[in-house]
């Protein structure tokens, strides 16, 4: 299997998140991804290359060119104030406030933001821009024939909406890369979320649409980020009423548990007949992640691998979450690994 990496991802590197009440260094970090590629080249998984360069046109087909001027621009901004740390958000338009545009970044930041554990520092815009060409370069391979490939993204992109960053998220690498398959020529697209938290962004992308169906399956948002969204109600709008579809589950969550749902979000990607299929790839549904609490060991990655291989479907895997580690490398290359039958 092909993977496409950027050694560009470390350039986002940020020293402080908030979590629990203190500033403690980010889960989301730049040694995730030099775990998995080690790993990627210990098992021989296949050719490695760096991403080619794409234009920005292909991120704003998702993105609003407002919010990614806003990202281009917020460390400079952040700076000309005489701000020492990094850029985090402090205040938000809540329930009942005006939904405009500040001009200060204070403002620009709470307003763009779904939440303040990320941090944006120098750096991390050509690391975010960076990831979304991994995911292309990706995507391209495929759309050039190959039946499979790895998007080592870093940054992940799951939870940035059309106009929100945020859960470590800036520009959703997986919702651009569906994007560029129906402007290529494709019908249908599946995007199945099997990362532990639910994939907002995504889902809020597509939420309309039919030509992409979204299948997430991710921790209660009772009880786990990104909590305002994924709940099993939630199944779509307008013309995209039907193509959405979550499932949430509780805390302790068993392998047996999770399988049933992929075997029953699989049956519904089988049925759509998509034209080609992205999986957003988190593998903090691990038993020992430290933010998450699922009960998969490392072995069940492979199993879960053979099944979205049985759908039989070219694929796209693109990296999202996964914070234990030590482990990440390992369950992330499960993955893969399963799905080519190793």
């Amino acid at each position: 299997m092909l993977t496409v990496f950027s050694e560009k991802h470390a350039l986002h590197d940020s020293k402080t998140e908030l979590y629990g009440g203190e500033l403690v260094p980010p889960f989301e970090c730049p040694v995730r991804a030099e775990h998995i590629l080690q790993r990627v080249r210990d098992v021989g998984l296949g050719e490695i290359i760096a991403p080619q360069s794409f234009d920005i046109e292909a991120v704003t087909r998702i993105h609003d060119p407002a919010f990614i001027r806003f990202l281009e621009t917020c460390w400079e901004d952040w700076a000309a104030t005489g701000y020492k740390g990094e850029a985090m958000a402090i205040c938000w338009p809540a329930r009942g406030m005006q939904q405009r545009i500040p001009d200060h970044i204070d403002g620009k930041l709470g307003y763009y933001s779904l939440s303040a554990e990320t941090a944006i520092s120098n750096g991390t815009w050509e690391a975010a821009r960076t990831s979304v060409d991994v995911a292309l370069s990706a995507q391209a391979a495929l759309r050039d024939g190959a039946r499979e490939a790895f998007a080592l993204c870093r940054p992940p992109g799951h939870h940035a909406a059309g106009d929100m960053y945020g859960g470590y998220c800036f520009i959703n690498n997986a919702a651009v890369a569906a994007q560029a398959f129906l402007d290529q020529g494709a019908s249908r697209v599946a995007l199945l979320d099997v990362d532990f938290h639910h994939g907002n962004g995504s889902q809020a992308i597509f939420y309309d649409r039919s030509d992409v169906m979204f299948l997430s399956l991710h921790g209660d948002p009772r009880d786990a980020f990104p909590h305002f969204l994924g709940y099993a109600d939630e199944s779509g709008q307008g013309g995209g009423k039907g193509f959405n579809h979550n499932y949430p589950m509780a805390p302790g969550t068993s392998f047996k548990t999770w399988g049933d749902a992929l075997a029953d979000a699989c049956r519904k990607i089988n049925n759509y007949a998509p034209d080609a299929l992205v999986i957003s790839l988190g593998v903090d549904t691990f038993e020992h992640d430290p933010i998450s609490f699922f009960k998969l060991a490392s072995d069940d990655f492979k199993r879960y691998g053979a099944t979205i291989a049985a759908l039989n479907l070219p694929t796209l895997f693109i990296m999202e979450g996964g914070y234990a580690v030590e482990e990440i490398g390992i369950n992330a290359v499960n993955v893969l690994e399963g799905y080519e039958g190793r």
